[in-house]
């Protein structure tokens, strides 16, 4: 994979996001359907947004290493309105802040859940929605019990 600054699919007219070197192993784990953070080699936490340095010690030494892909739904909202020509044909749409069981939140939106089941608490799992041959997003759904 390489860095990418394509901002929209030219098939779907769906945006895309701006793939910076720093962050190719977390798009690489995606497109192989895992999920890959930092974690500091001082001090062991794991963060999110993708970054140089931690963010609790600021050490500079870190490992990339696989998450659960679990976690719960910290707080989220329901779209009603399509804020770009893609979404017109998904609107209603939930987006949802998820915090993961290793600590880090990521915002993202639920997938194969109806609207009327998300809820606060609920426990999620990862769901890979590939976006083009390159691009593959994380996205979230009800966890199977």
């Amino acid at each position: 994979m390489k860095p990418s600054q394509l901002r929209i699919d030219e098939k779907t007219g769906r945006y895309l996001p701006m793939i910076y070197p720093e962050e190719i192993p977390f798009w690489e784990g995606l497109k192989a359907r895992k999920l890959l953070l930092q974690r500091c080699n001082a001090c062991s936490k794991v963060w999110f947004p993708i970054g140089p340095m931690c963010p609790k010690c600021l050490s500079m030494e870190f490992t990339w290493v696989p998450m659960s892909g679990r976690g719960v739904v910290h707080n989220f909202v329901v779209y009603h309105k399509a804020w770009m020509p893609y979404l017109q044909q998904k609107v209603p749409y939930a987006v949802v802040q998820v915090e993961l069981e290793e600590g880090p939140r990521m915002t993202t939106n639920m997938m194969d859940t109806p609207l009327e089941d998300i809820k606060i608490g609920m426990q999620v799992e990862a769901l890979y929605e590939d976006v083009t041959d390159e691009i593959t997003l994380l996205q979230f759904r009800a966890a199977k019990t």
